[in-house]
């Protein structure tokens, strides 16, 4: 009884997020009592494989015994503590460490507590650090279509998603679309590529950043394009001074089989966004890594008024770092992104299977993300919505993006889990 109590309560006082709330009156909320590894588990016992990890955040599965205890160790020490004039071990050692691990010659770290609000970030610091580089008024974002960096205003306006854009337009900033890499070849990522140059050697003068997520568009469907478009479009941006953001809340800490997207291009953005994972999926955290040269734009006497006008209350929150700072100790004392390799080799041939289905138009993968992309669907039928219930009555949690289902589970699913997830999602499609 304890299930339907405590979803009766929630409806009478939670709005939830991404949900149209009207569906629980015949799709039933799950609570969740307790959880650990891949496996959720509600009031009745019920168990879920998080074959998510609760919305891409969960690295090292619920309940890690490690990064438990580094939290209560730091809850006995300092919980908060203001980082406007105060700083503490935990956000120093973990700023050290993101320092030496991202790509070379990013140097600064600035913290806010999530991903949308480290886009902002980024915008921001991009915008006015042309402004200080001899006053100029760069006011201009370019994204890629079909590119989603979250629900902020301002991370709003970069993204190119039809139904915010639709509903909140008179809000938005002014922003540019260039496209995508129609898929993952060599020769779309160069027209890609191509265009974004013709559009830099028009507008360069009033652009101030490029920002895009590497390799893989997240809400985007989880759309993948080849690293040599990375690689261009950092040459590309070099040429036209106009900075390029790396938003990789999504990418970062492993998913794309290496430690960062960028990696697979060996390219240096002049901002890199994280967030999700670099606290294991355990508390709000983001960070915005960014080079000395923007740093010094800004370093200045106070009466000059260069000075970044950004804060957050809970920025460098200590518990926060402190499982960040776990996070990254089991990166480096267990060698997670070999064993990651031989994980997603096993996804990967899985995922073959799904290609002998008729309502399968394609699958692909990018390291621990695998996708199965169904075909012969109207959008008012809601297949994923199908295939999410189906997946809860055996035991999986799926959450597809429309005719998208995708597989991004905790990197501490076994294979015989793996086995589960799988023949789930495929008896899902199966009953389509």
């Amino acid at each position: 009884m304890k299930n339907v109590e405590l979803k009766n309560r929630d409806l009478d006082v939670l709005w939830h997020p991404c949900t149209q709330m009207k569906d629980h009156e015949t799709l039933p909320l799950i609570p969740i009592k307790k959880a650990h590894g891949v496996y959720l588990e509600d009031f009745e016992k019920n168990r879920y494989i998080d074959a998510i990890s609760s919305w891409w955040v969960n690295m090292f599965g619920h309940t890690n015994e490690y990064i438990n205890t580094k939290i209560k160790e730091q809850l006995d020490t300092l919980e908060h503590v203001i980082l406007a004039g105060f700083t503490h071990e935990q956000v120093v050692r973990l700023s050290e460490r993101l320092v030496a691990l991202t790509p070379e010659g990013l140097e600064k770290c600035f913290y806010s507590d999530n991903g949308s609000s480290a886009v902002e970030v980024a915008l921001k610091m991009s915008y006015h650090a042309h402004k200080n580089d001899a006053n100029k008024e760069k006011n201009i974002f370019v994204s890629l279509t079909n590119s989603y960096h979250g629900e902020t205003i301002g991370a709003l306006s970069v993204g190119d998603v039809e139904l915010y854009k639709d509903t909140y337009e008179p809000l938005l900033l002014s922003t540019i679309q260039t496209p995508v890499p129609e898929d993952m070849t060599l020769e779309s990522a160069e027209a890609a590529a191509d265009a974004f140059e013709k559009l830099c050697a028009e507008k360069a003068d009033k652009i101030s950043a490029l920002i895009l997520e590497p390799l893989i568009q997240g809400a985007g469907y989880m759309h993948m394009y080849h690293p040599r478009y990375l690689v261009l479009v950092r040459e590309i941006c070099t040429k036209y001074n106009v900075h390029l953001i790396a938003d990789e809340v999504m990418v970062g800490f492993g998913r794309t089989g290496k430690l960062f997207a960028c990696e697979h291009a060996n390219i240096t953005p002049d901002f890199l966004v994280l967030s999700k994972g670099l606290t294991g999926g355990y508390l709000p955290l983001s960070v915005v890594l960014t080079r000395n040269e923007i740093y010094q734009k800004f370093y200045c006497d106070y009466s000059e008024h260069k000075a970044f006008l950004h804060s957050h209350s809970y920025t460098g929150n200590a518990l926060a770092c402190s499982a960040a700072n776990a996070t990254l100790d089991i990166f480096e004392n267990e060698n997670i992104i070999e064993k990651n390799k031989h994980t997603a080799k096993y996804m990967g041939e899985k995922l073959q299977k799904f290609k002998t289905l008729k309502n399968v138009a394609s699958i692909r993968q990018t390291g621990m993300v695998c996708v199965v992309e169904l075909q012969g669907y109207d959008a008012k039928e809601r297949v994923g919505l199908k295939v999410y219930r189906y997946g809860l009555d055996h035991g999986v949690l799926l959450r597809p993006l429309g005719h998208i289902i995708y597989f991004m589970p905790p990197y501490v699913i076994t294979h015989e889990e793996i086995d589960i997830m799988m023949e789930v999602a495929y008896s899902a499609i199966c009953t389509l």
